[in-house]
């Protein structure tokens, strides 16, 4: 997942996630991904939240998805590995639930390692079968680690080591006295391999050590020897059980990081089946001023439909504010979903729902969509939208993209034209590239009067007879949203 560090699958969700969720409609592409499993639903959520920040740590991870989708068998053979390890590993520690004594540490510990071990030839053999023709740096470099770090002779020598620590020829041991007596110092040794003939044992001389034997019916000797064996283990089942949650957490972070992939895998599926166009886009540094499209739509809005989605072109390089305007229902909002959920799978170092797409990294993506009427609200529509309107300016910060769908709609005209003025202006001289989807024909033909290379303005378009193309096109605001087309076809049609 990042060229330098581990990905994190228990980070925190940023304080945005929720709002970007619920406003842009992210839940449904999360369930795609996950294919009904919560687990890779969670790492789908965490990545696409954890925005890249830096343009070649975002080339970086499409080169691995461009591999993944190439050599998609094998990336499923690898994760099916790890989430069998994981599988076993919770059946081990069931059957070892209540080990507490050193003794039993060790043999869950064993058992695990050998497991475990296992588990790691066939992900070699994986490697070996399916990964000659991978080509992205990251899994090349992973692919070699396994290669020489996991070759047979070093898992035969493991193995080995294994089948003794299960102490199946006793327990040796030294140690010295300590104050009052008392044993310390314990150390386990490897039992001697040397067999001596039985001629020689009964004619030769006794053993140069003292030795004694504990009866059968003495409880008391008994536990005190389990008490002393379980000393001179305690260490190793340390050492052991230390190596097998290392091991474990190799697995761990395996499956979390593979599931991404996996999650993108299902994804693209879907997409592919219904004919959809997807592409890597282009990332630029943040505060690079680009922005552009060739065919972009929302992918949130295609999962939901047996059709195909009406894509749109978009040249916005150098603006940093875009105002859309134009005809009731002609795609305005859906426009406004499919940038924001472009910039967010570009930045996890996804492909993208368009033919083309180019964009500056943003340090953050934050949206303000009009809101349906709550009926625990506390206070009115215009109140509850300045209290959202002020986290997102806590949230904000130079380089970041605010998404604002019919802000302030919810009072007349002069004053939510004033408020989102004042807004915008508020955003953009702090170095947020903003994206306004209005009906307010005074803000928005106010601020095309200013002239400013620095706007684009956009129009949904309307056909002569009344029906929506879903097209966006450059275009002044007009004083009308032709909610008389709505009013026909619900009027006509009761």
């Amino acid at each position: 997942m990042y060229p330098d560090r581990d990905f994190n699958p228990q980070a925190d969700l940023p304080p945005q996630a929720a709002d970007l969720t619920l406003d842009i409609g992210l839940g449904l592409l999360l369930d795609v991904m996950a294919a009904g499993d919560t687990f890779l639903r969670g790492i789908a959520e965490r990545a696409l939240f954890s925005s890249l920040q830096d343009p070649g740590e975002i080339a970086y991870r499409q080169e691995i998805l461009q591999d993944c989708l190439a050599h998609r068998e094998t990336i499923l053979a690898f994760y099916r590995v790890a989430v069998e390890a994981l599988e076993q590993q919770r059946k081990i520690h069931g059957m070892y639930f209540f080990a507490r004594s050193p003794e039993l540490i060790l043999a869950r510990s064993v058992e695990l390692l050998t497991m475990l071990v296992g588990m790691l030839r066939r992900l070699r053999t994986v490697a070996e079968e399916g990964g000659a023709e991978f080509r992205s740096r990251g899994f090349t470099r992973f692919l070699a680690t396994v290669a020489a770090e996991l070759d047979e002779d070093y898992i035969r020598s493991v193995e080995g080591s294994l089948q003794e620590l299960r102490l199946d020829r006793g327990v040796v041991m030294s140690a010295h006295l300590g104050d009052g007596g008392k044993g310390k110092g314990y150390v386990l040794h490897r039992p001697q391999n040397v067999a001596i003939p039985r001629l020689a044992r009964l004619l030769g001389r006794g053993p140069k050590t003292y030795s004694f034997e504990i009866a059968d019916r003495d409880e008391a000797g008994h536990q005190a020897l389990q008490e002393l064996r379980g000393r001179g283990i305690n260490l190793v089942a340390n050492a052991v059980a230390q190596s097998a949650e290392h091991v474990l957490g190799f697995f761990t972070l395996l499956r979390a990081e593979l599931g991404f992939y996996v999650g993108a895998l299902n994804l693209q599926a879907t997409l592919d089946a219904k004919g959809e166009p997807t592409c890597f886009p282009s990332a630029r540094a943040i505060g690079s001023g680009c922005m552009s499209a060739q065919g972009l739509y929302d992918v949130c809005l295609s999962l939901t439909l047996d059709s195909r989605v009406v894509g749109n072109d978009l040249h916005a390089d150098g603006k940093s504010l875009v105002v859309v305007t134009g005809a009731n229902q002609g795609g305005k909002s859906t426009f406004l979903r499919s940038v924001a959920v472009a910039q967010l799978m570009m930045q996890c170092g996804m492909f993208v729902g368009a033919q083309a797409f180019s964009a500056d990294v943003a340090t953050l993506v934050l949206t303000h969509f009009q809101r349906p009427e709550d009926a625990a609200m506390q206070s009115g529509r215009l109140d509850e939208e300045l209290r959202r309107m002020s986290r997102v300016t806590d949230l904000a910060r130079a380089g970041g993209l605010l998404l604002c769908n019919e802000s302030f709609s919810s009072t007349n005209e002069r004053e939510g034209s004033e408020i989102s003025r004042q807004v915008i202006r508020a955003f953009t001289e702090a170095s947020v590239r903003v994206f306004f989807v209005t009906h307010f024909y005074d803000l928005a033909d106010g601020l095309f009067r200013e002239d400013s290379d620095r706007m684009l303005f956009l129009r949904a378009e309307r056909d002569p007879d009344g029906r929506r193309s879903f097209r966006l096109a450059v275009a002044s605001p007009l004083p009308t949203s032709y909610g008389a087309d709505l009013y026909r076809e619900v009027f006509n049609d009761s």
